[in-house]
């Protein structure tokens, strides 16, 4: 990722791909896998790049020496957001674009959708969900006008267990002896 954001920098590139190693041939100099890796591999990668590229992120927020490595099981925005939760919850009503686009579960065109809709009024959990975010994962961390009281402060890992347990991944139903790869 690293490479990838110099590559942006220096070289004005706009998109790096990524794609797991698969051995072309039986050269005995090249390293043997038993199996493919696995795909969430290379989806944690092009998330890592999208945050870098459309999110304003940098690559040293998501990627550093105390989080050398990406999560396999939750996706470098959430990770980011578990790690930072000093800047959280975001108050969608009051909140700048930026810091609504680091919220899990917004993505780029609802950031804007909820943007433009405050200039009407306050936004209501109804009014979040119809505009699309991913509200089962955003709500942990955003205040809107009608959220309900919060009388503690829940910790990363009780937000992360709580957010696996709702989520439906494709990638994350891989054995468990393919995870250790990463």
């Amino acid at each position: 990722m690293h490479t990838a954001n110099a590559f942006y920098k220096n070289f004005s590139l706009k998109r790096v791909y990524y794609s797991g190693y698969i051995p072309i041939s039986n050269d005995t100099r090249l390293p043997i896998i038993g199996s493919q890796p696995p795909l969430i591999r290379e989806n944690r990668l092009y998330q890592t790049d999208w945050l870098m590229r459309f999110y304003g992120f940098n690559v040293e927020e998501i990627l550093n020496d105390s989080n050398p490595n990406l999560d396999v099981d939750i996706d470098p925005k959430l990770s980011w957001a578990l790690r930072n939760l000093d800047q959280f919850p975001v108050d969608i009503n009051n909140a700048d674009y930026r810091m609504i686009l680091r919220v899990p579960g917004i993505g780029v065109t609802s950031a804007l959708k909820i943007v433009q809709a405050r200039k009407f009024g306050r936004l209501h959990q109804d009014q979040l969900k119809k505009i699309g975010i991913s509200f089962n994962r955003a709500k942990h961390f955003i205040r809107y006008a009608d959220s309900p009281v919060q009388l503690k402060d829940f910790e990363a890992g009780h937000i992360k267990g709580v957010i696996l347990s709702e989520s439906n991944s494709k990638y994350l139903k891989v054995p468990s002896n393919q995870l250790s790869l990463f």
